[in-house]
């Protein structure tokens, strides 16, 4: 029983993205309080339902959502399209028919890659979120080109959630991350959002007017710290590729039969992690502060296994 009517919130958001617990409560008779937890618990499981007070509140899910790829086979998602198909033959339901649409259109976009969105391609930086986070992409690349509001449920680098009304104007790609660029209503400011981090985005409908903005007005440098290092490597055969995609090539150069790396690399909690990352391959020459945390971070991890 639980199983199922969770099913069935599931495909009233896929269908009307949003929809008042009351009125859920009502169809599957049981009380409001049981809707929320069945939709608490669902989103615990990764689906990203947010949950609006007010007269315009109630339970919704994000666009960029859609069903997992493979819930249904392809003979399944014909058979189902036939059988919705048959249905609209004796009763034109605009709900059947948007039910028969979005199944359809599913049933298409399994059959492609959607890491491609337009002239982007989207890699979501995980081992099994891409297909999530393309998707997401894709929907804010439309919202700036379209200028259409969205609300997103964000969560900031310290872990704070907050739902906000942005407005999309321009998506960056700096540091191997995605970022949007939006005007932030809830500030009434400009604001550069980590893509990411934003756990449900809803368009609104409504439409504005770009602002104008200057490349220089893009905090572009946001993710740097106020200290950099000057850093010198040693560098296996093994790990040249990825010394020369971190550093860049013209960094890279060889001494007799030594690989030498020398670059400006910024001095945060993320830089020992990446020269671990490389394995055995990337020695620290220099700093030599920078050597001595490399070497208790390797050293700690050894313990783990001892």
């Amino acid at each position: 029983m639980k199983y199922r009517i969770m099913l069935g919130i599931l495909f009233t958001l896929l269908s009307r993205r949003r929809v008042c617990a009351a009125e859920l409560a009502e169809k599957y008779n049981v009380s409001v309080r049981s809707i929320y937890r069945y939709a608490e618990e669902m989103c615990a499981a990764g689906v990203p339902i947010g949950f609006a007070r007010g007269a315009n509140g109630g339970i919704y899910i994000s666009d960029a959502y859609k069903l997992p790829k493979g819930f249904l086979t392809q003979e399944e998602y014909a058979r189902t399209l036939d059988a919705l198909h048959a249905m609209l033959q004796t009763s034109d339901d605009p709900a059947l028919r948007q039910a028969a649409e979005k199944l359809s259109a599913q049933s298409k976009s399994e059959k492609k890659d959607l890491g491609f969105s337009g002239y982007i391609f989207a890699d979501g930086d995980t081992w099994t979120n891409e297909r999530k986070f393309a998707e997401k992409l894709a929907l804010l690349e439309r919202s700036a080109e379209e200028c259409e509001a969205v609300e997103i449920d964000y969560i900031d680098r310290e872990g704070t959630p907050s739902h906000r009304v942005v407005l999309p104007h321009l998506l960056v790609y700096k540091h191997n991350f995605w970022y949007l660029y939006a005007f932030c209503r809830n500030r009434d400011a400009f604001r550069l959002f980590k893509v990411g981090r934003m756990r449900t985005i809803v368009c609104t409908g409504e439409t504005f007017e770009r602002m104008p903005f200057r490349r220089e007005d893009i905090p572009l440098d946001f993710r740097r710290t106020a200290e950099i290092i000057e850093a010198r490597f040693e560098i296996a055969p093994e790990a040249l590729p990825f010394a020369e995609e971190w550093l860049g090539v013209e960094n890279v150069r060889r001494e007799r039969d030594t690989i030498i790396a020398e670059a400006v690399v910024p001095d945060d909690d993320r830089l020992v992690a990446q020269i671990l990352s490389a394995g055995a391959g990337f020695r620290v020459l220099a700093p030599d502060s920078l050597r001595e945390r490399v070497r208790a971070a390797a050293q700690n991890i050894a313990l783990l296994y001892d």
